[in-house]
């Protein structure tokens, strides 16, 4: 390799490669689309589309509310050429922590549904957060996925055997860092292989390093938003740093983007993958954080 085309060990020509196409056989983990109870850039069709046009994969709806699993079954009949997925979000408007909201989307055909999200907004600690942020006094409410001894509810050990039987991920929402690692090694008593730390780096989340290689050791994969580098809750050296000591194979990449006046998802996570490179992550790495790590997760490859 020539002296042009390497700076500071960065290799650029790899960088060039990737700058040509970079969304190229790429799987967005973790975005939202309308319809939904807040404004949202595209709906699921849109995203679909947008993502089939810039050469992804494919792509993981989310939604706070409602299942996605129905919804990405649909997309994926108007727009051929592109996997989509979705699967469920245990909060207040289907339950909470609903072993038969579950059961149920199991059940339903078009083999769409991808993942078990714990409590994101209905989350005790995502609740007592926002309540924080605002100046004012939580007053308790929210879903815990233990008791007040520590102990996993029954319902939620229920939910991870039929995870694990169906062999689907489970996401750990917007739980607290000490719920992750109880959720974590709950997941692994029960032979679920697919778990991952939902946006660990983010204002609400903030896992402890320490936490975060504890979990990548239980076999976790650490996922990295995008959406928290646009709204500076997290700093491009802070994520370049997490990568090379977590290890690019326990990580993967997501844009957590469709609100209204954010990104297009496909340009947040071309942005995410070049600012990464230019910080010495290696074409290598994130194939695996955009590509084999999301497709593992979702079915598309075997571990």
């Amino acid at each position: 390799m020539s002296k042009e085309e390497t700076v500071s060990g960065r290799d650029l020509g790899g960088l060039r490669a990737i700058e040509e196409n970079p969304l190229a056989g790429c799987i967005d983990f973790h975005l939202h689309s309308g319809p939904d109870n807040v404004p949202r850039l595209l709906n699921d069709i849109q995203v679909a589309q947008k993502a089939r046009e810039m050469g992804m994969r494919g792509v993981n709806l989310y939604n706070h509310q409602v299942p996605t699993h129905d919804r990405a079954y649909i997309a994926r009949q108007v727009v051929s050429g592109i996997e989509v997925f979705g699967g469920v979000a245990l909060n207040y408007p289907i339950g909470g922590i609903n072993p038969a909201a579950v059961e149920m989307a199991l059940k339903f055909s078009g083999d769409c549904m991808r993942y078990v999200k714990m409590p994101s907004q209905s989350a005790a600690h995502h609740i007592a957060h926002k309540a924080h942020e605002k100046g004012k006094k939580w007053d308790g409410s929210g879903l815990r996925i233990y008791d007040s001894s520590g102990k996993i509810l029954p319902e939620v050990r229920k939910i991870l055997k039929m995870i694990a039987k169906a062999d689907i991920a489970v996401l750990t929402g917007h739980i607290s860092p000490e719920e992750d690692v109880a959720l974590v090694k709950a997941a692994k008593e029960e032979g679920v292989r697919k778990i991952v730390i939902t946006h660990a780096m983010n204002a609400t989340q903030r896992v402890p390093m320490d936490l975060m290689k504890q979990m990548v050791k239980m076999g976790a994969f650490i996922e990295h938003c995008f959406l928290n580098l646009y709204q500076k809750q997290v700093t491009i050296e802070q994520y370049a740093k997490a990568i090379k000591e977590l290890g690019a194979d326990h990580t993967i990449l997501s844009t957590d983007l469709g609100q209204g006046l954010n990104p297009v998802p496909t340009e947040g996570l071309k942005e995410f993958i070049l600012i990464l490179m230019k910080q010495g992550i290696n074409r290598a790495e994130i194939d695996l954080m955009t590509k084999k790590n999301p497709a593992r997760l979702l079915g598309l490859e075997t571990f």
